[in-house]
């Protein structure tokens, strides 16, 4: 049997790649535009791309929530899976961030589908439910980690009975594991899982998930 380390984490995610996740010209081409306008590489990969499109199509979702769009990656894995008529809303913070993902969307033929709310995350949010928006089947979060507790308790006011919850970037290479960590992001992803741990509204499971390093993905649903 193969020793676990780096190398071998790496082979299976290729391996798993390789068999489940044929490439595709289309969202090579959104690395590849996000690459060149200078966006941090730090996308979801192409299997955990493959798994948030079976979710949304398992929940049978028709109105996803995103809270992070970098450039439109995840986004577009997800609207793919939208049944005709489904709508997609992702936020994101940056206007440079948001300009490459609207391309990107473009490109991938889904400008119709998906609209790109720019600004901060809580106050866009926050508006949402000010306004008395339709709840949504499925909610991505996958942005500044030490806003998810607060992400959450807004995105819970658009929600519904059975609503999936993901947030992404919770293990933190195993930084969630130390008594008191240092970083910001390491430190909002542990007190994310706690709170949902402990809320009695929802029922949870952290995923762990690699590449070159150990992170995961915490799956909630609403009573």
């Amino acid at each position: 049997m193969l020793a676990f380390n780096e190398h071998t984490a790496q082979s299976i995610d290729n391996y798993i790649e390789a068999l489940f996740v044929p490439g595709d010209p289309v969202l090579e081409a959104n690395i590849d535009r996000a690459d060149e306008a200078g966006l941090p590489p730090i996308q979801v990969t192409a299997n955990q791309g493959k798994f948030l499109y079976l979710l949304v199509k398992i929940a049978g979702a028709r109105r996803v929530l995103e809270v992070g769009t970098l450039g439109g990656y995840s986004t577009t894995w997800m609207a793919r899976a939208l049944p005709e008529g489904g709508r997609l809303i992702t936020l994101e913070f940056s206007p440079k961030h948001a300009e490459v993902a609207t391309a990107n969307l473009a490109a991938a033929g889904l400008a119709d589908v998906v609209e790109v709310r720019v600004g901060d995350a809580a106050v866009s949010l926050q508006a949402m439910v000010d306004a008395g928006e339709a709840p949504f089947d499925f909610i991505f979060l996958d942005a500044d980690k030490s806003g998810y507790v607060k992400y959450l308790d807004l995105v819970m006011q658009l929600s519904r009975s059975g609503t999936v919850i993901l947030a992404d970037n919770i293990i933190r290479n195993g930084a969630v594991l130390e008594e008191n960590p240092v970083e910001a992001y390491d430190i909002g992803a542990k007190r994310y899982n706690a709170v949902l741990a402990a809320d009695e509204r929802l029922e949870s499971l952290a995923l762990p998930m690699f590449k070159d390093k150990i992170d995961g993905i915490v799956i909630s649903r609403v009573k």
